[in-house]
């Protein structure tokens, strides 16, 4: 069943005076239509306002798009998967990000070759991989951008493992700054931000490596400042790569927050109610590594999505 949202303008007087507006204002629908009464009613709910006098709700139209808050109005409870993946599988000859060498996977020691070690029947697989460390899905820790920064080992699992999740939907979104206003109406505190772009959509296409998605210097701070404990991106970088600077991941890794790259899956995952693992080896003298990136989604969360 394809999604669908309800686009529309509003206005809204105050019974003691004044007003506010909104135009092109898309909302997730159960459905084919929503009423102008339960739209009016879900502005007043959504936006806490009190004292409202009159809502006229202006220019709706159904369109047909993929639901951004993860629990649509009007919406029967429905399972979802407790268990969410959320990494890129790793292959032999893969590109994660132009200029960095492909991974290359290979035995070294086929089932076949250690027959002869063991008793009959009795077969081992030992396998091989050459690959640099910013290769899948991966975690950035301190020490990638600052040579006396927490590195893999330092890094405390309590830091990357088990932390309480919320998404931020952008998926669908105009131009590709997403600036702080974006978070502004997420409690970030103590818990993983994971920004879902619809980016992996490309992921190993030559579209994938042009006009990412990217946070701002200023959504950075935003983050830093609000206590968010590891952000993740479902992007080629979580910087603007245009230029030479990274000031998002100066402003994250300078304030010890780990940052995910190259997400996906991110759209299976309800807004909250989750906890969030990204734990890599404990390799010392290393700032990246990939991870298998995946969401335990609670049986609150579950039933409600």
């Amino acid at each position: 069943m394809t999604d669908k949202r309800v686009c529309f303008d509003f206005e809204v007087d105050f019974s003691n005076g004044g007003g506010i507006q909104g135009q092109g204002f898309r909302l997730d629908i159960d459905g084919d239509d929503i009423s102008d009464d339960a739209l009016a009613a879900y502005i007043i709910a959504d936006l806490r306002l009190l004292m409202v006098r009159e809502v006229r709700i202006l220019n709706k139209r159904i369109i047909e798009e993929a639901h951004k808050r993860g629990e649509a109005v009007g919406t029967q409870t429905k399972a979802r998967p407790r268990h969410i993946d959320l990494s890129h599988t790793i292959e032999d000859g893969m590109v994660t990000y132009k200029g960095i060498p492909a991974p290359h996977i290979c035995d070294h020691m086929s089932h076949a070759q250690s027959a002869g070690l063991y008793e009959e029947g009795t077969e081992f697989h030992f396998g091989r991989i050459d690959m640099v460390s910013n290769t899948g899905t991966y975690i950035d820790t301190p020490f990638h951008r600052f040579k006396d920064g927490d590195d893999l080992a330092a890094v405390g699992v309590h830091r990357v493992s088990g932390l309480p999740g919320v998404v931020v939907r952008l998926s669908g979104m105009e131009g590709r700054a997403i600036d702080w206003m974006s978070f502004a109406a997420t409690d970030v505190k103590g818990r993983a931000v994971l920004v879902e772009t619809g980016w992996s959509r490309h992921w190993r296409t030559d579209q994938y490596y042009e006009g990412h998605p990217f946070l701002t210097e200023a959504a950075a701070k935003y983050l830093r400042d609000q206590g968010a404990a590891l952000v993740g991106i479902e992007s080629l970088n979580i910087d603007d790569t245009s230029g030479g600077t990274r000031p998002v991941h100066t402003t994250l890794l300078g304030a010890g927050i780990p940052i995910v790259e190259h997400m996906t899956g991110l759209d299976a995952l309800p807004l909250e109610g989750f906890s969030f693992f990204a734990a890599p080896p404990k390799v010392k003298g290393m700032g990246t590594f990939p991870v298998r990136a995946h969401a335990i989604i609670t049986d609150e969360a579950a039933a409600s999505a």
